[in-house]
């Protein structure tokens, strides 16, 4: 277990490894069971899904292709606009066969995926969704995911992937980042 004990940067721990490790191996096997008769190609949203996404497919019983994209909502400062800019797309042209699971750390606004999934949606068989965190308080448009791991309150949150920064992405758990951090 990690000890957070001297690093003033965490609030608390939100949501432990354990717990973490528990309810990826449900949302696993709900992938299994929904995408067993198809062409599943799984897509990482990076930076902040690389851990989820990796604990994810490892846990995984049928075939799965994988992807990365870079993906972001731009805008000046913290002012998304809506639109989405692809820094990294999938690195194949036909996707017409194939149904993509788009992997994803944390939805708020949702505003990215909102315009990625029809994105997508133009190249592919069909699209669904994945996300480790949700924060429905902080929706600005009309979006849902089909598999979500953990419904959070409106924290700003860091670990297992998520950052600040680019800090704090190796911790073990998904903690509160501390107010005096970021403010």
């Amino acid at each position: 277990m990690y000890d957070y004990k001297n690093n003033e940067a965490i609030e608390k721990v939100l949501i432990d490894s354990e717990t973490i490790e528990n309810r990826v191996k449900e949302i696993a096997r709900d992938i299994d069971r929904d995408f067993a008769d198809k062409r599943l190609v799984m897509v990482g949203i990076l930076k902040g899904s690389f851990i989820f996404f990796g604990d994810l497919v490892r846990n995984l019983t049928i075939p799965a292709e994988i992807e990365f994209m870079k993906v972001s909502s731009y805008g000046s400062g913290t002012v998304s606009f809506g639109e989405i800019k692809v820094s990294l797309d999938i690195g194949r042209e036909d996707l017409s066969e194939c149904d993509l699971l788009v992997v994803e750390d944390i939805i708020d606004s949702g505003k990215t995926l909102s315009k990625l999934v029809p994105h997508l949606a133009k190249r592919a068989r069909s699209v669904k969704t994945c996300t480790l965190l949700d924060k429905p308080e902080r929706r600005e448009v009309d979006f849902s995911t089909d598999y979500c791991g953990f419904t959070i309150p409106d924290e700003f949150v860091v670990g297992y992937g998520l950052d600040y920064d680019e800090k704090y992405r190796t911790l073990p758990d998904v903690c509160i980042l501390s107010p005096k951090v970021y403010l």
